[in-house]
C-alpha cells in the first residue's frame, strides 16, 4: 500500500464576518470593563467600590448587545464579582475582621437575589401567563373584543387596545402578552382587508393595528406595576435605595388619570396620525365568531384560572398586610397545580419564566452591591453637586427627561432600569426639597410607555416591526412623536395628580 509522503495540513475554516461580530460582541463587555479598571479611581471613592462599578457596567454593555441570553450574562457577573470579592465587593474593614469570613459571605451575597421577594413574585406571574395560554382564555377575551368591535377599523383599535388592558394585570411580561397573546391574533385579520405584509397594500389596515397594538402594550405596561418585569424590579430598587414602599394600589392610582386618557385617546390618535386606507369591514367580526365557535363554552379550567387571578389580585391590592405578594402568587400556583390547571411539567418546561427568574435574581444582587459598595452614595454625592443651586422642581424635571431619553441606547427596559434608576433615584435623594414618593412614582411609571421611542425600545417592539406593516421610517417618526406626547403628558397630567395625591 502507498501512502502519501506529504500531507497538507487541513484547512481552517474561513473566519466569516458573522463569526467576527459575534466574538466583538462577546468580548466587548469584558474590554469595556478591563478599560474601566484601568481607569484611576475617582476622587472620594473606595477603590474597590470603583472595581465593582466596573464589572457591573461590562454586565451592563453583555445586556445591552446579548451576545449571550440575559440571564448568562448577570451569572457571569455576579461569580466574577464574588470569585474576586476580596478587591471588588468587600471593604479593608470588613477584610482585616478576623471573624469576617469572605468565601462565606461572598456566597451569600452572591444568592442574595434568588431570596428576593419580588423576583419570586415575578415567576409567578409568568405561570399565571401560562395559565392563560393553556387554557385559551387570553386568546377568549381578545377574540370576544374583535367579534363585538371589529366592523371599523378604528373600533378595532380599541378592541385591541382594550384586549391587552384585560391581560395586563395578570401578565408581567409585555412581550407574552403582546407579543406571544395579542400579535398570534391580528395578525390574521389584515389579511381579511387585503392588506399584506411588505407590500403598499400594508397601509390599508394592517399598518395601523399593529401600530395600535404596541402602542396600547406600552401604555398598559405603565398602567399596572403587575404588567411589566421591569416595574417590578424598579419596585425593589426603590425600597433598596430610598427605602419607599410602592404598593400595587399606589402605582395604579398614580398613573390612573393619565394611563385612562391614553387608552381612551390613543387609538383616535393613531387613526389621525397614521390612518388606515379601509374604515369599514364586515368580515372581521363573523371570523372572530366562527374562532370563537371553535373554542365553545368556557372550560373548567377557564373558570378556574379566572377565579384564581382574580383572587390574586385582590391579595394583591388588599390583603398586602396580611399575605406577602410573592407568597399570595405561590398560593395561587399551589392551587392550579392542585385543580389541574397547570401541571408539573408546565412548571419545569416554562423557560421564559425560569430564564427570567434567574436574570432577575442576578441583577438584584448586582445593583444591591452599588449600593453595598458606597458607588450610589457617592454618585449621589457628586450629582447633587452638579445640580446644586437649581430649583428643586427643575432638578427633578432634568432627572426624569435624561431618564427618559436615554432608553435610546438600550434594547432592554430591564437594562435600562438596573443601570440608571438607582443612580436617578441617589441623586434626585440628596438635592432637599424634592418630593421623593412622587419622584420615585414618575420614573418608574414611565419605564412601560418610554418603549414606544424605538423599535428595539421593549420586547414586544422588534415583533411588530418585524411583521412587515411598519416600516422603518414610519416606526421611528411614530416613535418620535409618541414618545414626545407620553412624556409631555407624563409633565403636565400624571406630574400633578401625584403630587395632589401623595
Amino acid at each position: 500500500m502507498n501512502t502519501p509522503l506529504h500531507r497538507e495540513p487541513p484547512k481552517a475554516p474561513p473566519v466569516t464576518p458573522e463569526k467576527k461580530h459575534r466574538l466583538l460582541m462577546l468580548s466587548l463587555p469584558a474590554i469595556v470593563a478591563v478599560l474601566l479598571l484601568l481607569v484611576p479611581t475617582p476622587a472620594g471613592l473606595e477603590p474597590y467600590a470603583w472595581h465593582f462599578f466596573a464589572i457591573f457596567v461590562g454586565v451592563i454593555v453583555g445586556l445591552i448587545f446579548e451576545p449571550l441570553p440575559g440571564a448568562v450574562i448577570g451569572l457571569t457577573g455576579v461569580v466574577v464579582i464574588a470569585l474576586f470579592s476580596p478587591w471588588l465587593l468587600f471593604s479593608p474593614a470588613e477584610l482585616a475582621d478576623p471573624a469576617f469570613k469572605t468565601a462565606a459571605q461572598s456566597f451569600k451575597w452572591a444568592v442574595s437575589g434568588f431570596g428576593n421577594s419580588t423576583v419570586w413574585l415575578i415567576f409567578g406571574a409568568f405561570m399565571f401567563a401560562a395559565g392563560y395560554d393553556k387554557t385559551q382564555f387570553g386568546r377568549r377575551l381578545a377574540l370576544i373584543l374583535v367579534k363585538y368591535l371589529g366592523r371599523r377599523s378604528l373600533t378595532l383599535g380599541y378592541a385591541i387596545t382594550f384586549a391587552d388592558l384585560l391581560l395586563a394585570p395578570f401578565t408581567p411580561s409585555n412581550t407574552a402578552r403582546s407579543g406571544g397573546t395579542i400579535y398570534p391574533i391580528i395578525a390574521n385579520l389584515p389579511p381579511l382587508y387585503g392588506s399584506k405584509p411588505n407590500d403598499p397594500s400594508a397601509r390599508k389596515i394592517g399598518s395601523y393595528l399593529m401600530w395600535v397594538a404596541i402602542t396600547a402594550a406600552c401604555i398598559t405596561s405603565s398602567m399596572f406595576l403587575s404588567a411589566l418585569a421591569p416595574n417590578l424590579l424598579a419596585l425593589a430598587l426603590v425600597k433598596s435605595v430610598v427605602g419607599f414602599d410602592i404598593s400595587w394600589g399606589m402605582w395604579f392610582l398614580a398613573f390612573l388619570p393619565l394611563g385612562l386618557l391614553l387608552i381612551l385617546t390613543m387609538p383616535l390618535l393613531a387613526y389621525w396620525l397614521y390612518p388606515p386606507e379601509v374604515k369599514i369591514n364586515d368580515e372581521v367580526p363573523r371570523w372572530a365568531s366562527a374562532e370563537l365557535a371553535k373554542l365553545g363554552r368556557l372550560s373548567r379550567n377557564e373558570i378556574l384560572l379566572l377565579v384564581f387571578v382574580v383572587a390574586a389580585l385582590m391579595m394583591w391590592i388588599f390583603a398586602t398586610a396580611w399575605i406577602e405578594p410573592a407568597m399570595a402568587a405561590l398560593l395561587v400556583i399551589v392551587l392550579m397545580l392542585w385543580t389541574g390547571v397547570l401541571n408539573w411539567s408546565d412548571i419545569t418546561s416554562n423557560k421564559a419564566a425560569w430564564n427570567t427568574f434567574a436574570w432577575f435574581a442576578t441583577l438584584v444582587a448586582l445593583a444591591d452591591g452599588l449600593a453595598r459598595v458606597g458607588f450610589i452614595a457617592w454618585l449621589g454625592k457628586e450629582g447633587a453637586t452638579l445640580l446644586h443651586g437649581y430649583d428643586p422642581q427643575i432638578s427633578a424635571v432634568v432627572l426624569l427627561v435624561a431618564f427618559y431619553l436615554l432608553h435610546y441606547l438600550f434594547a432592554s427596559t430591564t437594562a435600562h432600569t438596573t443601570a440608571l434608576l438607582p443612580a436617578m433615584l441617589t441623586i434626585a435623594a440628596s438635592i432637599p426639597g424634592i418630593n421623593m414618593p412622587v419622584f420615585c412614582l414618575m420614573m418608574c411609571t414611565s419605564l412601560g410607555v418610554m418603549g414606544i421611542i424605538t423599535p428595539y425600545g421593549t420586547g414586544p417592539s422588534p415583533i411588530y416591526y418585524g411583521s412587515g406593516y411598519l416600516p422603518t421610517k414610519d416606526y421611528w417618526r411614530l416613535g418620535t412623536i409618541f414618545g414626545a406626547l407620553f412624556l409631555v403628558a407624563l409633565m403636565a397630567i400624571a406630574y400633578p395628580w401625584m403630587v395632589m395625591m401623595f
